[in-house]
């Protein structure tokens, strides 16, 4: 990609991230704009929420060893491909059931598009450490203010049009994409492996049986034939899952790569990310509108915090990344998205707005310090011919992570506004212990190791 420039090859891939981290957060604040136009219960919502993030985390694994055998480049356009078909078909669903086959399909183009762009990336500049520092941090960037946007633009269109322009407006941006992306070029990649689909399958249905059972638990009861069977086929699914992948000759979840401490501790710190983040805007969008019955456009302008935060934060990061490593960054982001979830504590019936915006402002601040370094940490950590592979598995177990927390706090925000209040005050006291946690952790396998070397 010598005749490219190193905005074309970011801006380009990064087109990929902004549409697949847009449909996480602006379906969001649409909810209860779909939940009339069909009908709709919280579980139904949670279904539609969920099916693009479990279908997203349940395909990448092997999106990302595809990339790497049959070449990112056209992984990553079949991908775009896929994903502006699937928006189409959201945008002109007929019932909830409907949107929710649609949404699983935009999953499987988001599962195909997301590693093999972090490939592209990472193989472009794997010999310039800090050009590739600074071209993660510019994507994670593009990606964390697509997600924060969302619930913004997502306000904006329900008060101009409807919520299918949701959906209708990912198209111009992957057709773009698709265009743009003729001239990069053709990445390595390794034409002559097989596909491990027994592992594949075992891994969508042990994670499909999971994220079933947590959201048709409130409904059902813990107690149900069905929520119990949910949880022990998974289990199933997952141990056979583990063994099959130890004996594969091409596996989609190599498991030498979780020998190194450090990438276990990054992974762990994206599976919490996310967890509490998707989870947390989830029930966020139901409590501005349903309990401080704020207007879509409203709600959505109360997440602008976000937007900002994470353009600043994330710029913040390259600099700090340059100068430091990755562990300051992640550290510092850990500790302070902590005490931005902490904030919401502050979350009642009447809250007034002014004391809203200052966890709003905080956790983006403290994500965007932390994601861009661990994303470059994860990197770093393989062989430029498994980034697709590594990047495929970070983002599994954080799409993953996401969908459980959409599927935990959603269950604990049904029964009225009492209960979304209540969701939003132990989501905050939940993803705050948990990213302390995680700083121990980084603090003790990475600060004192001085891993820094692997930024």
């Amino acid at each position: 990609m010598k005749n490219l420039s190193f905005g074309f090859i970011v801006g380009t891939t990064s087109l990929a991230f902004v549409v697949s981290q847009l449909d996480v957060s602006i379906v969001n604040i649409a909810l209860p704009s779909i939940a009339k136009a069909f009908s709709a219960d919280i579980s139904a919502l949670q279904w539609i929420a969920d099916a693009y993030t479990i279908a997203f985390a349940a395909l990448m694994l092997s999106a990302g060893g595809i990339g790497d055998r049959l070449g990112s480049k056209r992984v990553f356009q079949s991908g775009l491909l896929i994903f502006g078909l699937a928006s189409a078909g959201c945008g002109l669903a007929w019932n909830a059931n409907s949107l929710i086959a649609f949404r699983a399909l935009q999953g499987i183009g988001a599962a195909t598009m997301i590693p093999s762009s972090l490939s592209i990336l990472n193989q472009a500049f794997f010999h310039q450490v800090d050009q590739r520092a600074r071209a993660v941090a510019l994507w994670t960037m593009a990606g964390g203010i697509s997600i924060a946007a969302g619930p913004i633009l997502g306000g904006l269109f329900l008060h101009i049009t409807s919520w299918r322009m949701i959906f209708i407006v990912n198209i111009p941006i992957c057709l773009a994409g698709v265009f743009l992306s003729t001239k990069l070029e053709e990445s390595q990649h390794h034409s002559g492996k097989g596909l491990d689909i027994p592992g594949q399958l075992m891994w969508m249905l042990a994670l499909t049986a999971f994220i079933s059972g947590i959201i048709e638990w409130h409904g059902l009861g813990f107690r149900h034939p069905l929520i119990i069977g949910c949880f022990l086929f998974s289990l199933v699914m997952i141990l056979l899952f583990l063994y099959v992948e130890r004996r594969a000759k091409t596996p989609i979840l190599p498991l030498d790569l979780f020998r190194a401490p450090v990438f276990n501790v990054l992974l762990l710190l994206g599976i919490i990310v996310n967890n509490a983040y998707y989870g947390t805007v989830f029930v966020l969008s139901l409590y501005l509108q349903n309990a401080l019955h704020y207007t879509s456009l409203r709600a959505g302008l109360a997440f602008l915090p976000l937007t900002g935060g994470f353009v600043i934060s994330n710029l913040l990061s390259g600099k700090l990344m340059t100068k430091y490593g990755i562990r300051l960054p992640l550290l510092l982001g850990a500790m302070l998205a902590a005490a931005g979830y902490a904030g919401l504590l502050i979350a009642g019936p009447d809250t007034a707005y002014w004391l809203l915006f200052i966890p709003f402002i905080i956790i983006p601040l403290g994500m965007g310090v932390a994601v861009p370094a661990m994303t470059t940490g994860i990197l770093a950590s393989v062989d430029k011919t498994r980034s697709g592979t590594a990047s495929a598995i970070l983002n599994t177990t954080r799409q993953a992570a996401g969908a459980m927390g959409v599927a935990i706090f959603g269950a604990m925000a049904n029964g009225g506004a009492g209960a979304i209040v209540a969701a939003v005050r132990i989501s905050g006291v939940i993803s705050c212990g948990s990213l302390v946690l995680v700083a121990v952790l980084i603090y003790w396998f990475i600060w004192r190791k001085g891993a820094s070397s692997t930024a």
